[in-house]
């Protein structure tokens, strides 16, 4: 935190990365939208806890990873939609390619094993560097690459593309392919 920026400047700034990060764990913009809401109730009641000069993006980002995980452990054996008749019946008729683009990436990122999806969203979508994505998942800077590679090269596989620039409009997009840093 910048000696000119409060805690409350600087989460606000975070909410935009926060609630993407959140999308990309849920799949669901109102379930991302509550997450991100306790996330921040929940670093409001710590504040105490952050440590001044340190990242509170990343602070942020972990407390809203161990929100969902939590949560997940409580909801893994809730069943809402088994057979996923009713998720199939909806539909809604793509408008443009690069919307048919985002929903193959979403269907490929959903068949990423979960620590994978994980590490390539914070790399590739957040803008995280493999040591902070670290720090965040509790693990090792070459554990990340190998897992941020490994999505890559699946996603790379399961929508048949050769090169990254053959992947959407602009370099952000095309970061979840590769590594531009």
């Amino acid at each position: 935190m910048t000696p000119t920026r409060t805690a409350r400047e600087e989460m606000l700034a975070a909410i935009p990365r926060l609630r993407a990060f959140a999308i990309s764990l849920c799949g669901d913009v109102d379930k991302a939208d509550d997450l991100v809401q306790e996330a921040l109730h929940r670093a409001l009641t710590h504040i105490d806890s952050f440590q001044l000069g340190t990242n509170m993006l990343a602070w942020l980002i972990t407390i809203l990873r161990n929100l969902f995980y939590a949560n997940y452990r409580k909801l893994r054996r809730e069943v809402e939609d088994g057979d996923g008749r009713y998720a199939a019946s909806l539909k809604s008729q793509p408008e443009q390619e690069s919307k048919l683009e985002f929903e193959e990436l979403r269907a490929a990122l959903a068949k990423l094993a979960p620590d994978q999806r994980e590490a390539l969203i914070l790399i590739g979508a957040s803008g995280f560097s493999y040591e902070e994505v670290a720090k965040i998942c509790g693990c090792a800077a070459g554990t990340i690459k190998s897992r941020v590679n490994r999505a890559r090269s699946r996603l790379s596989k399961l929508m048949s593309i050769e090169r990254a620039e053959d992947f959407g409009p602009d370099h952000v997009t095309r970061a979840v392919l590769s590594d531009n840093s």
